[in-house]
């Protein structure tokens, strides 16, 4: 579990923005942190000092090599390390999961299976580890974290690589007593026969709950591990005969990982989670779900010295303005809109127009303020993998100004700027520094994707500029808390809630969640969120989740399918999308089938075929010929010769209503100011309401629009609600 950040933390390490403490030990800190990309990571920090001790540095060095060089599934990977920074770190990806401690201290042994399957997958990840060079040196419990596509072993802290020579004294005693083995007791050097004994006593105490040597002072259970029998009564028969061998006391006797994997090959399953009990699935599905409601950012010293160097609210406005810039005008917009036509008309007149204006003693008189532009920019893929959409919403916005500026009331001409970030996250980031770095700038609206939005969140906040996204629904991004961004859609955890209501609508009653890996966060944040939308519900859901390299998903439909579900929901890609339909249509199921909505596109229809027909879609975006936005689609068609597609009604809707806002100021409003008036009302569009959470700055209405495939096309079912 999390605990929140102290003052004196950092507020940043290698680019992660610290969110909270997931530990603290005698040797330095552990912090959830989030990168740039949006990935969550667990951060280990090393103490000062300690990190000044050139014997420390060098053991924290080995172990980033160490860890670098285990590549499984079935071990956390490194995201990024600096072990000659001023304070070293370490960052692997956060794996949200119990421990195998807190599972079984929970919820209590593992089933015979379980521990097999356990067993198998550990096997493999120090088949790896061994493979590589290397041994663990601490298997145990709570070094093994559970999720609902397998086991991670975490923690190469104290991996030591078998050619290299230690740096530890000759009597420490290296490993946690009562899970190591017999020479690691007498402190001598580890091998990969003393990973396998390690296995060994936490597959025991999967098993049966308690360690095999039992537990106490450690002087004792050094003792016992090295002269005792294991206890092993209430270990499967099945499983005993394997787990006496891994505890033999002479290393030699021990079968390798890889032995062992080979002796639980048969009991391999089919990527499900039925080798784990419904109270561990629960554990599991809680512990992750939390991780999607972060805790609240605490502020750091660092966080406190950067408010600090920005002061007050006339600083933040020198730092957005340069010191040679005019006052901002606060008169009515009108009266500035006149000023300045008269002042057109002087510069037009030419010489005669200019002596009139010169004084009585010949001095020309001092340089007009220069004219502040209103300006509304649009960062899009416009050229990239969504470059339909982005085109959509680019055009949806131009329209919108386009309106504002042919009437004839308008108090002011608004221009806009867009911007190309071609769906890449890199580019996201630069074309945001950018387009805020002109001071006229008053709102942006964008990015097209989750990614390229999460990367371009700090261009825009830092310099205070208010930015609305219609289209990107992650929850969160890979900026912490921005302070001016608004999501002007349904975000992935809001959205399942309506989907389970329908389905208990529709009878469902027992419902099979298949999550695909490989449709990343969006396919994880709305699968996760459906099974837990269902348990409030009180609708029974039996979670899968595909990892990212499984070729064949039939296996997995088929068992899903035996269980008698009677509705389905799969978020993933399009193309696994497509091979689920299928694979599904070649069942006897026929009850309601629900499909993520960033696998909803022509691809599903075309790879599924006839297969498609009858999948539902719960969509945060309105058909474009639907009712509401047909003034809309006319207007777009007239101006563009094509009909608009999805999204692109959504941006014009968060486009008219910046526009409105800007309108209802009384005059240029700073962008603060902007945000503050966007945030206050409720503004009512064409496609949804759109009021925000004061708190959160998320979207509180949730109007969702339902699609059922039919003929081969989505068919567009109306708007639904909680």
């Amino acid at each position: 579990m999390t605990e929140k950040l102290t003052p004196t933390d950092p507020a940043q390490i290698g680019g992660h923005r610290l969110l909270a403490r997931l530990g603290a030990g005698g040797m330095g800190v552990v912090y959830l942190g989030r990168a740039e990309s949006g990935e969550l990571a667990a951060v280990k920090v090393i103490l000062p000092e300690y990190a000044d001790q050139p014997e420390f540095r060098a053991r924290f060095r080995r172990e980033v090599t160490a860890a670098r060089r285990v590549d499984s599934p079935w071990a956390v990977s490194v995201t990024g390390a600096d072990p000659d920074a001023s304070a070293p770190w370490l960052a692997t990806a956060f794996v949200p999961g119990p421990s195998l401690a807190e599972t079984v201290a929970a919820c209590g042994p593992l089933p015979s299976r379980g521990v097999r399957v356990l067993g198998r997958m550990l096997a493999r990840a120090l088949t790896t580890v061994h493979e590589a060079g290397l041994v663990h040196r601490d298997v145990k419990p709570g070094n093994v974290l559970l999720t609902v596509d397998g086991p991670r072993l975490i923690d190469f802290g104290i991996a030591h690589a078998t050619e290299e020579t230690a740096l530890t004294s000759a009597d420490m005693v290296i490993g946690t007593p009562g899970f190591l083995a017999p020479e690691q007791a007498r402190a001598r050097p580890a091998s990969p026969a003393s990973d396998v004994f390690a296995l060994g006593c936490l597959l025991a105490y999967a098993a049966t709950g308690r360690p095999p040597f039992g537990s106490g002072a450690v002087d004792a259970l050094l003792y016992r591990t090295v002269h005792d029998e294991p206890d092993l009564d209430g270990v499967p028969e099945d499983t005993r005969g394997l787990l006496e061998r891994c505890l033999a006391k002479d290393p030699d006797e021990r079968p390798t990982a890889r032995e062992v994997d080979e002796a639980l090959v048969e009991e391999t399953p089919q990527d499900s989670v039925d080798w784990l009990p419904d109270a561990v699935v629960r554990l599991i599905a809680e512990r992750s779900a939390a991780m999607l409601a972060l805790p609240d950012i605490e502020a750091t010293a660092v966080d406190a010295k950067a408010e600090g160097a920005d002061g007050a609210e006339g600083a933040a406005r020198a730092e957005r303005e340069p010191e040679d810039a005019a006052p901002t005008p606060r008169a009515d917009g009108r009266r500035r809109f006149l000023l300045l036509g008269g002042a057109a008309l002087l510069a037009a007149g030419g010489g005669g127009a200019l002596w009139a204006a010169q004084r009585d003693d010949g001095t020309p008189p001092a340089a007009a303020p220069p004219v502040r532009r209103w300006i509304l920019g649009v960062q899009a893929d416009l050229t990239g993998p969504q470059k339909a959409v982005g085109q959509g919403q680019e055009r949806g916005v131009r329209l919108a100004v386009e309106q504002f500026n042919s009437r004839a009331d308008k108090p002011f001409t608004l221009t806009l700027k867009s911007v190309d970030d071609r769906g890449d996250a890199t580019r996201a980031a630069k074309v945001a520094r950018t387009l805020a770095a002109d001071r006229d700038l008053l709102a942006v609206i964008g990015s097209t994707g989750d990614e390229t939005t999460g990367a371009s969140l700090g261009g825009y906040d830092e310099r205070q500029i208010p930015q609305l996204t219609a289209s990107s629904a992650q929850s969160p991004y890979g900026t912490s808390d921005p302070r001016h961004f608004l999501q002007a859609v349904p975000s992935y955890t809001h959205l399942p809630a309506t989907a389970a209501f329908s389905l208990r609508a529709q009878g469902a009653r027992r419902v099979g969640v298949l999550i695909d890996r490989g449709g990343g966060m969006p396919a994880w944040q709305l699968g996760n969120t459906m099974f837990q939308n269902l348990g409030v519900l009180k609708i029974a859901g039996e979670p899968r989740v595909a990892p990212r390299l499984a070729e064949d998903l039939t296996p997995v439909i088929a068992e899903m399918v035996a269980n008698k579900p009677d509705a389905f929901v799969f978020t993933g890609t399009p193309a696994r999308a497509a091979a689920v339909a299928r694979a599904l249509a070649a069942t006897d199921f026929d009850g309601p089938r629900v499909l993520g909505y960033p696998a909803a596109d022509k691809e599903f229809l075309t790879a599924a075929g006839a297969a498609a027909d009858g999948w539902q879609v719960f969509a945060p975006y309105i058909d474009p010929s639907a009712a509401p936005v047909r003034a809309f689609a006319r207007a777009y068609r007239k101006r563009y010769g094509s009909a608009p597609p999805y999204w692109a009604a959504e941006a014009y809707d968060v486009a008219r209503m910046v526009i409105t806002r800007l309108t209802e100021a009384g005059g240029r409003p700073s962008q603060q100011e902007l945000f503050d008036l966007l945030l206050k009302d409720e503004y009512k569009g064409v496609v949804r309401s759109y009021t925000f959470d004061k708190e959160y700055r998320w979207l509180e209405s949730y109007e969702i629009f339902r699609y059922e495939v039919k003929g081969g096309r989505y068919s567009y079912a109306g708007k639904v609600g909680l």
